[in-house]
């Protein structure tokens, strides 16, 4: 026994089958070598194979040249899985959001599937995930505004990445915010042509209004 830990030490140690089986390798290639002779061999598998730890296995090949096997070693305990996200899972219930010389809006309890695409054509576009979940780990949203805008409102608890462009317009809200791990993931792309594009977090509701009453109700 180890005298700090307590634990059994490496010739203390249960043999495992595997063990076993390396070290009759070891001894049918030493008979093939002519170091062991075909008694030999059948006297030290009887051992071998009534051996119960390491330390009555190692001396069956200590006279045996180039034979220094160690106990097999013992497998690597696996990580537990990151708990899934109770933003994540669904599936998605709209793909798009889509205003011509008009208003659309996405917002409240929804599901955004994997890729989301929202036009603003001389109109406006409103996405809310404040309250959404998402179907996968990462979600892309396609913005493209020509005369119009975009506006996407993003909570705290996801990480967004702000990649898109703009020509003689606006794709504002390049900030890279991180989430707890294991939040969704949410990469905003596009494009801005004498529009706007606008990524910004979430408003804090005013204390006695509506949304704070019902944030404190969920």
């Amino acid at each position: 026994m180890s005298e700090q830990s307590g634990l059994p030490g490496p010739y203390e140690m249960r043999a495992s089958d595997a063990d076993r089986e390396r070290f009759a390798k070891a001894l049918h290639d030493a008979m093939s070598e002519g170091r062991l002779s075909v008694t030999e061999l059948e006297e030290r598998l009887d051992q071998l194979y009534t051996a119960k730890t390491f330390g009555e296995l190692e001396p069956l090949v200590r006279d045996l040249p180039g034979q220094q096997v160690v106990p097999a070693p013992l497998p690597r305990p696996q990580p537990l899985a990151a708990p899934r996200h109770n933003r994540i899972g669904g599936r998605g219930s709209s793909s798009s959001a889509i205003a011509i010389m008009s208003g659309s809006e996405r917002k409240g309890p929804w599901t955004v599937p994997p890729t989301f695409t929202a036009v603003a054509i001389m109109g406006g576009v409103d996405i809310d995930l404040t309250h959404a979940k998402f179907e996968a780990q990462e979600t892309v949203i396609q913005a493209f505004a020509l005369m119009g805008g975009i506006e996407i409102t993003v909570p705290p608890d996801i990480t967004v990445h702000v990649t898109g462009s703009g020509f003689m317009g606006a794709f504002e809200g390049r900030v890279y915010t991180e989430g707890p791990p294991g939040s969704p993931v949410v990469r905003v792309t596009g494009f801005a042509m004498m529009g706007g594009v606008e990524v910004r977090p979430t408003r804090k509701p005013k204390i006695g209004s509506a949304d704070d009453r019902r944030e404190i109700e969920d």
